[in-house]
C-alpha cells in the first residue's frame, strides 16, 4: 500500500471513527445524564475514580507496550510471531490485576459500608473485567493494522451502550444492590468487546473478501498461539521494541492518570468531591475522546507506515517525507483550532452546560470553575496529542529508551506539583498540574519535531502559527460572550439562557467564516481528505 492510500485509508478512520463515536456517545450521554439523579457523589467517586483507575492501569500496563511495537512498520510481516507476542498480555494482566488487587483491598482506605456497599466484590470484578478485555488484543491489533474502519467503533460503542442501559435499568430497579450494579455494567462491557471482534474475524476469515485482500490470516486457530514451529516463538526485534515501550508506558500511565492516582493514595480529596471532579472531567474531555484521540490513533498508523523509524530525513522517500510534513501541519492547526475554540467559549458557558447536565449537584460549588481549567487543558490535550503521535511514530528505539528519562521525571514532578496545588486550590489544582505535565511534553516534542525536519525544507510547527484576524476574533468572542454569561446566566430564566446561547452561536459562526477565509490550506486538507468520501457518496 503507497503512502497515499496510507493517508487516505488514515483520514477514513479517523473521520468515521470521529461521527460514529459521536453519534453514539450522544445517547451514552443522556444516559450518564439519568443515571446521576439517582447515584449519591459518594458513588460516582469510588467507581469512576479508584474501580475505574484499577481497570484501567491493568490494561494500559499490560497492552499498550504491545500496541505501539506490533503496529509499527508494515503489514508484511511475520504474522504468527506477533500474535504470539500480543497473547502475553494476558498473562501480564493476570499478574498486574492480583498484585494491583491486593493494593486496592488492603492497603487503600476501604469506604464506609453504609454509604458504598460491596467493595470488595467491585475490585474483584473491575479487575476481573481487565483481564476479559484483553483476550481481545490479538483482534484488536490485527483489525488496525490493517485498517478496519467501522469495527473499533462500532464495537466499542455497543459495549458502553450496552453498559450504560444495564446501569440505568439496575439503578432505577435495584438501587440497594450498590457496587453489584457497576461490576455487573463493567463485565457486560468488556464482554462485549471481545465478542464483538471474536465474531466479526469468525464471519471476515475466509471469506471472498478476505481472500482478495491476502489477509495474512486464513483460520481462526491462526489468531491462537503457536508454538509448535520450529523456529523463534516471537520477533525479537518487536519484543525488544515492546520492552522499550513498557517502560514508557509505565510512566505515560502515571502521567495520564496521575490526579487520580494522587486522589486514590494520598486521600486529598473525599469521595464526593472525587465524584465532582470526575464527572466534570468526562464531560471536559468528550471532545478529546470524540475528535483527538480518533485522530491520534489513526495517525499514529499512517506516521508509523510511512516513516522509517530512526532514519535520518535525508535517506527517506522524499515523496513521503513531504506528505508526513503536509499533514503533520495540517493536524497541528486543525487541533489547534478546534482547542482554542473549546477554550474560548468553554469559559463563559460551563455553567450552564453543567447545569443542563446534572443540575445543581454539578452548576453550584466547584463544577463551573473546575470546567472552565478544563477548557484551558483541553487545548494542551489537543496539541500534545498530535506532536507526541508523530514523535512516537518516528523515534527509534535508542530515542525511545532516552525519552523515558524524560517522562520519568515529568511523573515525578507531575505528582509532587499536583500535590501542593491541590492543597491550595482544591480540586483545580489538579488540572492546572495537568496544564504544566502538558506543557512541558509539548516544548519536547516541539523540539524533536524541529530537530527531525531541520535538515529539510519542511517546516510543518507552522500549524501551530494563526493569522492576527483570527486572533483578533477569538479574543472578542472571548469578552462577548464572557459579558453575555454575567447578565443572562444562569439564574435568570430559560429566556434569558436561550439569549446567552444565541450570543455564542452567533459568535462561533464568525469565527467559522473567519477561518474559511484565513487557513484555505487547512480547509482544503479537511475537505480533500476527511470530507471527500461523503462527497463521493453524494454523487
Amino acid at each position: 500500500m503507497g503512502s497515499q492510500d496510507v493517508l487516505s485509508e488514515t483520514t477514513r478512520l479517523a473521520s468515521s471513527s470521529a461521527l460514529l463515536q459521536i453519534l453514539f456517545r450522544v445517547i451514552t450521554f443522556g444516559l450518564n445524564a439519568f443515571t446521576l439523579r439517582y447515584v449519591s457523589k459518594e458513588m460516582i467517586g469510588l467507581v469512576n475514580v479508584r474501580l475505574t483507575l484499577l481497570y484501567s492501569t491493568v490494561v494500559f500496563l499490560a497492552r499498550e507496550a504491545f500496541r505501539r511495537a506490533c503496529l509499527s512498520g508494515s503489514t508484511k510481516r511475520n504474522w504468527t510471531k506477533t500474535i504470539n507476542l500480543l497473547w502475553l498480555t494476558v498473562p501480564l494482566g493476570v499478574c498486574w490485576s492480583l498484585f494491583l488487587g491486593w493494593i486496592w483491598l488492603q492497603l487503600l482506605e476501604v469506604p464506609d459500608p453504609n454509604a458504598v456497599p460491596y467493595y470488595k466484590i467491585g475490585v474483584v470484578a473491575f479487575g476481573l473485567s481487565a483481564v476479559v478485555e484483553l483476550l481481545g488484543e490479538p483482534f484488536w491489533v490485527l483489525a488496525q493494522a490493517h485498517l478496519f474502519i467501522r469495527l473499533k467503533v462500532i464495537a466499542e460503542s455497543l459495549s458502553i451502550i450496552s453498559k450504560c442501559i444495564l446501569t440505568v435499568i439496575l439503578v432505577v430497579l435495584y438501587p440497594q444492590w450498590g457496587l453489584y450494579i457497576f461490576s455487573l455494567a463493567q463485565l457486560l462491557y468488556t464482554s462485549i468487546l471481545v465478542l464483538c471482534y471474536v465474531m466479526y474475524f469468525m464471519k471476515f476469515l475466509g471469506s471472498p473478501e478476505a481472500t482478495k485482500k491476502s489477509f495474512p490470516v486464513s483460520r481462526m486457530t491462526d489468531l491462537l498461539p503457536n508454538l509448535t514451529e520450529d523456529q523463534t516463538v516471537v520477533d525479537w526485534k518487536e519484543a525488544r521494541l515492546t520492552w522499550s515501550f513498557f517502560k514508557q508506558s509505565f510512566l505515560k500511565q502515571m502521567l495520564t492518570e496521575g490526579e487520580r492516582y494522587v486522589m486514590t493514595f494520598l486521600n486529598v480529596l473525599n469521595f464526593g468531591d472525587q465524584g465532582v471532579y470526575d464527572t466534570v472531567n468526562n464531560l471536559g474531555s468528550l471532545v478529546a475522546r470524540f475528535i483527538f484521540l480518533p485522530i491520534e490513533e489513526s495517525f499514529y498508523i499512517f506516521f508509523a507506515k510511512v516513516l522509517e523509524r530512526g532514519m535520518d530525513v535525508k535517506l527517506q522517500k522524499q515523496g513521503d517525507i513531504a506528505m508526513a510534513a503536509a499533514v503533520l501541519e495540517s493536524l497541528l492547526k486543525l487541533v489547534l483550532l478546534v482547542g482554542l475554540s473549546i477554550t474560548v467559549f468553554g469559559y463563559a458557558y460551563s455553567q450552564l452546560a453543567l447545569d443542563i447536565y446534572g443540575g445543581s449537584m454539578l452548576s453550584l460549588g466547584s463544577g463551573p470553575g473546575l470546567l472552565r481549567c478544563y477548557s484551558l487543558y483541553v487545548l494542551l490535550l489537543a496539541v500534545n496529542g498530535v506532536t507526541e503521535c508523530f514523535t512516537f511514530a518516528s523515534m527509534c528505539k535508542e530515542e525511545v529508551d532516552r525519552f523515558n528519562f524524560v517522562m520519568l521525571a515529568l511523573s515525578f514532578s507531575f505528582l509532587c506539583v499536583s500535590y501542593f496545588l491541590t492543597q491550595w486550590q482544591g480540586s483545580v489544582g489538579f488540572i492546572l498540574a495537568n496544564c504544566f505535565n502538558m506543557s512541558i511534553r509539548i516544548a519536547h516534542s516541539i523540539h524533536y519535531i524541529y530537530n527531525y525536519f531541520k535538515e529539510s525544507s519542511y517546516r510543518p510547527l507552522k500549524g501551530l502559527l494563526l493569522s492576527p484576524s483570527l486572533i483578533f476574533v477569538y479574543i472578542i468572542s472571548g469578552v462577548v460572550t464572557v459579558f453575555s454569561e454575567v447578565f443572562l446566566c444562569c439564574d435568570k430564566g430559560w429566556l434569558a439562557r436561550l439569549i446567552h446561547i444565541t450570543v455564542g452561536a452567533l459568535c462561533f459562526a464568525a469565527t467559522l467564516i473567519t477561518i474559511f477565509f484565513t487557513e484555505t490550506k487547512l480547509i482544503n486538507f479537511v475537505r480533500t481528505q476527511f470530507l471527500s468520501r461523503y462527497t463521493k457518496k453524494e454523487t
